[in-house]
């Protein structure tokens, strides 16, 4: 089959919805076009921007559900959803009702002042995750430095590690963010390379093994960081027991377990954290990225009072940090995570999708998938190019994905997809694929 007009269906595949029309103000499908204003824009980009990423050419306009439309008018199906920030699909009505109705109140206050919103988003988070107190920040890396920071003050007050010795173990292929402390313990020579002299206090071991592990913790260390399944190193999920393994190791030698749930968290495996799949209960959450509901970027740790009560003030913060405007909009993201409907659909459409995933591998036109819920990292056969190539393709089927490490791309729709539009986007990517 043959797809060469985004966002519009072929004959033998799953139809987009034929009533959902183009975005207000953009031309439908097929309809008169500037075609030479995504040149335009790019060109502009590359003048002007710093060229820290590679994006695809596609210059997105507007957006609606798990549809985005670009500056000529073509529409396609958002299979990565801004790497889980866009967990309730782009311009979900309730986030951006909550968003609309705190700008006309107030945005900002910064943390020298109490605000009316601050206690209800706290409490909200605590109760999801369980447990006491939250510091919230803006982006996932601020999230992952603030439990960094947390652990070695925790450790030096409260385990009694000597100044100036704590150490925090984290895994191979981890992604947690791109500042200069985090990068120090990245094993991703493309986010390390050219950035040192490198922070000390980090140790590395393999992802998924346990011994590792086990050797590696000693009595100068104050946390393990680890993703529940790392999502920039191809959605790696542990081996069973893993998980379970670590938080039980590290009860036994006083040490913290700090899950960074900012890609896996808030419903994308079907559950609302990622570490629930094997009842493990972390000390610290670190939580970003759909927080925010893709409207503004919010973050947050998350433990209990022995652990975050170790902060006092003027210790550490954020102007931004917990804004009157962020946690309108993370009240309500927890307010509909609190029903279980979004986990329920993650479950659901994720088992159609990794059933209808592992007959692309039986095929031979993949060589392996792995993830959990709305979530997968797909590797391609070498023959059929690269993870870039096959995204390159399904951009002309009007299909929205990411590469990652040469031959491996990840889908991440929106958690509000429907089956049907799901669909879709799985017959482009076999067509891509054959």
């Amino acid at each position: 089959m043959t797809n060469d007009a985004p966002g519009r269906p072929v004959s033998g595949s799953v139809p987009a919805p034929a009533d959902t029309p183009a975005p207000a103000g953009l031309p439908t499908p097929g309809a008169p076009a500037d075609h030479g204003a995504t040149d335009r824009e790019i060109a502009a980009v590359e003048e002007h921007s710093a060229h820290n990423y590679h994006p695809l050419p596609v210059v997105i306009a507007a957006a609606e559900g798990a549809w985005v439309t670009d500056v000529e008018g073509r529409r396609y199906v958002d299979m990565l959803a801004g790497y889980s920030a866009l967990n309730f699909g782009h311009g979900n009505p309730r986030l951006i009702a909550a968003a609309k109705a705190q700008l006309d109140r107030v945005t900002l206050t910064s943390r020298a002042f109490h605000h009316d919103r601050f206690a209800e988003f706290c409490r909200s988070l605590a109760e999801l995750c369980g447990k006491d107190m939250v510091l919230p920040m803006n982006t996932g890396a601020e999230a992952v430095e603030t439990a960094v920071k947390t652990a070695r003050k925790w450790g030096y007050r409260v385990k009694g590690v000597p100044d100036g010795r704590a150490r925090i173990v984290v895994a191979e292929g981890n992604f947690h963010g791109r500042t200069t402390t985090i990068v120090s313990f990245s094993t991703d020579a493309e986010a390390r390379a050219d950035f040192g002299p490198y922070t000390p206090g980090f140790t590395v071991v393999p992802y998924g093994d346990l011994a590792a592990m086990e050797a590696a913790v000693d009595d100068d260390t104050v946390a393990v960081l680890i993703e529940p399944i790392q999502g920039e190193a191809g959605v790696l999920v542990p081996p069973p027991g893993y998980l379970a393994g670590v938080r039980r190791l590290t009860a036994e030698r006083g040490v913290l377990l700090v899950a960074d749930e900012i890609q896996s968290g808030l419903g994308r495996t079907g559950r609302t954290f990622a570490c629930e799949h094997e009842d493990v209960v972390p000390d610290v959450y670190v939580l970003g990225k759909a927080l925010g509901g893709g409207v503004v970027p919010v973050s947050a740790v998350v433990a209990s009072r022995d652990v975050l009560g170790v902060f006092h003030p003027g210790e550490h913060g954020s102007t931004f940090g917990g804004n009157p405007l962020a946690c309108a909009v993370g009240i309500e993201v927890v307010a509909m995570l609190r029903t279980g409907e979004y986990q329920r659909r993650a479950a659901e459409l994720g088992d159609h999708l990794h059933r209808e995933l592992a007959s692309l591998v039986a095929d031979g036109a993949l060589t392996a998938v792995r993830g959990r819920g709305l979530w997968a990292g797909l590797d391609v056969d070498p023959s059929l190019g690269t993870g870039r190539a096959l995204t390159e393709r399904l951009l002309r089927r009007g299909v929205l994905a990411k590469d990652t490490h040469g031959s491996t791309i990840r889908l991440a729709p929106p958690l509000t997809i429907t089956k049907e539009d799901l669909d879709w986007s799985l017959a482009r990517l076999h067509d891509a694929l054959t």
